[in-house]
């Protein structure tokens, strides 16, 4: 059976180490946070990750949701609504929220740890409070005085969940095509009917009510086309204790995260409220969707630390072999066989896992500290710089993160061997449940395309982040961090800046060739970058990463130099970084060197070419050339 332990020692780290979280009581709104609260929240945490939500994600995942077609209601597998009752008592639903609404406003930086415990604990049971918190965040955000009087104290209590209702038959990442209508009534509500599918915890039988943000077109002639004619609304289940017309058609039959509630909802007729402008919806729902990713990443994070925890103890106690540089040894040959930690290649999988987690860890906690500055600070100036910073690395967490998660399910079971196959050791539950993450809230290719077309190439974010990465460059060398690790990045950053001014010259290339009548092609250029963005999210993301390892590694020699408790811990963070800089920082050369290519391979092939049709290519034999030796030896055809 799979194990779970909160790292606490490493989440301390970032927080307290390099973070210095508690520098965030110097925001108004932050003023009481210290390294107490910040260690009783994570020490209460970690034990209803590990004692009362891991228990339940194997049996979860196996026991699944329960929907009744005639009451048109849905039952989470069992266990699961004792342990959000006991989430709620704790009062966390509301740990990062506004007082003004019964939350207890400490920042988000240490609410990020909650949801990297509950991830790697039971994925499927974070999605429930997950959602209601990114309902909560729009609501706060765009919702009239009167809905948040109504809906954020019970969202923040936990008495009542949320939903984000974008998804339709015919329409995902092309949201223009949503067919949902909302028809206007006399009383300033609206009729919403439409389907909608895909929807996370659309219902479940956890909390008393469910309050739905919906995308739909008002039916008015007014109403542009498109994306542009999308506006939100919120939809509860009960309306003053009437059920409201809201239900669920089904249970998607789902390849993992069985234990949440992934539900086709039909809105037939239901009651709703505008939030926010008409037509600006999707204004108000990117609140939430931003949100979202973040918490994608985080589930990516999450559940890769939980398969490294279970690989690392089976490669501690499983034994086979003996050590590659003795096997020539005849006495060796009869010796015990020895764990499979001691071989390379375990080694190789483990520590390529570790370090990326870890960098991971850093970057998601750090970006989380960017959302805390860019809403709360009130220095203008920094409150700008961090939600630049936000917005670049949003793609990259969540795509790398949920990338590597997959890889990490993967790489574990590998470990496992066998073994791993199995439902018994948990490995296969994990590599199901990550590979969801790569794909909602916007798939990791559209990730890719945010990050090149609308972050590096369009608002140009990528120099406020290169400039923070500068910064830390400059502290890491006066802290003692080693050369090689410091050129390793380098190396990496200078790949990045090539790779990026490379795409930028040929577009302002191509565009100004086209003005001025010299035949450019700029929708090349835009197709070359499209064909290149995954690799450059890639070579992005390493870089990022081994930005995070280069923080961790100066804080880690301040306190080696401070000769502060736990010297073991903080040389092997050194190790560890000395392991990501020489062997993965590499890739970012031979990233940069296939972005050089474009999208010309990718479209020259006809789409008629991708099927395997028949042709008269075999209808008729010919014989291969023969080859006759001349004098000179050379071989002729004939």
């Amino acid at each position: 059976m799979p194990s779970y332990k909160a790292p606490l020692d490493d989440m301390r780290f970032v927080l307290n180490d390099v973070l210095r979280v508690s520098t965030l009581s110097a925001i108004p709104d932050f003023a009481a946070l210290d390294d107490a609260t910040t260690g009783q929240f994570l020490a209460e945490v970690a034990k209803l990750a590990e004692d009362i939500l891991f228990p339940l994600n194997a049996s979860g995942d196996r026991e699944g949701c329960h929907h009744d077609r005639d009451a048109r209601t849905v039952t989470t597998p069992k266990g699961f609504k004792e342990a959000y009752a006991q989430f709620c008592a704790a009062g966390l639903p509301g740990f990062a929220c506004d007082p003004a609404y019964g939350g207890l406003g400490m920042p988000a930086t240490i609410n990020t740890a909650l949801s990297e415990m509950f991830c790697s604990a039971n994925m499927a049971f974070g999605m429930y409070p997950g959602l209601s918190h990114g309902a909560y965040n729009a609501l706060h955000a765009y919702g009239t005085a009167t809905q948040k009087e109504k809906y954020l104290p019970k969202l923040v209590s936990g008495e009542w969940t949320g939903t984000m209702c974008l998804t339709e038959p015919q329409c995902g990442t092309d949201l223009g095509l949503v067919k949902t209508k909302a028809v206007p009534q006399a009383d300033g509500s609206y009729k919403i009917t439409g389907t909608k599918i895909f929807i996370s915890a659309g219902e479940h039988d956890l909390a008393e009510n469910i309050i739905h943000l919906v995308l739909a077109k008002i039916d008015a002639p007014d109403t542009p086309a498109g994306i542009k004619g999308i506006s939100l609304f919120v939809v509860p289940k009960f309306i003053d204790n009437e059920r409201n017309p809201v239900y669920c058609g089904r249970i998607e039959e789902k390849m993992g995260i069985h234990a949440n509630s992934t539900c086709e909802m039909n809105f037939e007729a239901a009651t709703g409220w505008l939030v926010g402008e008409a037509h600006k919806g999707m204004r108000a729902m990117f609140v939430m969707m931003n949100e979202a990713r973040l918490g994608v990443g985080l589930q990516g994070l999450g559940l890769s630390e939980v398969a490294y925890q279970n690989a690392v103890t089976y490669a501690q106690e499983r034994r086979q072999g003996q050590p590659i540089d003795q096997r020539a040894d005849a006495a060796a040959a009869e010796a015990p066989a020895v764990p499979i930690i001691s071989h390379p290649d375990i080694r190789r999988e483990l520590l390529t896992m570790r370090t990326q987690i870890e960098g991971a860890r850093m970057l998601a906690y750090w970006a989380a500290m960017q959302l805390d500055i860019s809403q709360k600070s009130p220095d203008a100036a920094a409150a700008k710089k961090a939600k630049a910073l936000l917005d670049f690395l949003t793609p990259v967490i969540k795509a790398h993160l949920t990338d590597n998660a997959s890889e990490h399910a993967n790489a574990a079971m590998q470990v496992f061997g066998g073994h791993g196959y199995i439902r018994e050791h948990g490995m296969e539950q994990y590599a199901r449940d990550a590979r969801i993450t790569r794909i909602y809230e916007g798939t990791n290719s559209i990730q890719s395309l945010d990050l090149v077309g609308r972050k590096v190439m369009k608002d140009n974010l990528l120099p406020a982040y290169l400039a923070a990465l500068e910064d830390d460059l400059r502290e890491a060398r006066s802290a003692g961090v080693p050369s090689d690790m410091t050129a390793a990045l380098a190396r990496g950053v200078s790949a990045l800046k090539r790779a990026t001014l490379r795409l930028r010259f040929r577009i302002i290339r191509e565009t100004v060739k086209s003005k001025i009548g010299l035949g450019g092609d700029a929708g090349k250029v835009l197709r070359d970058a499209a064909g290149v963005s995954v690799d450059y999210l890639r070579l992005c993301s390493l870089v990022v990463l081994g930005h995070m390892w280069l923080k961790m590694a100066a804080a880690a020699k301040i306190r080696l130099a401070d000769n502060a408790p736990g010297r073991a811990f903080y040389e092997t963070k050194l190790q560890s970084a000395a392991f990501y800089f020489s062997r993965l920082m590499p890739q970012t050369l031979a990233l940069a060197e296939t972005l050089r290519a474009g999208a010309e391979v990718l479209m020259a092939p006809a789409a008629e070419a991708f099927t395997r049709s028949q042709t008269n290519i075999a209808e008729t034999t010919r014989p291969l050339p023969t080859h006759t030796q001349t004098e000179t030896g050379e071989k002729k055809a004939s």
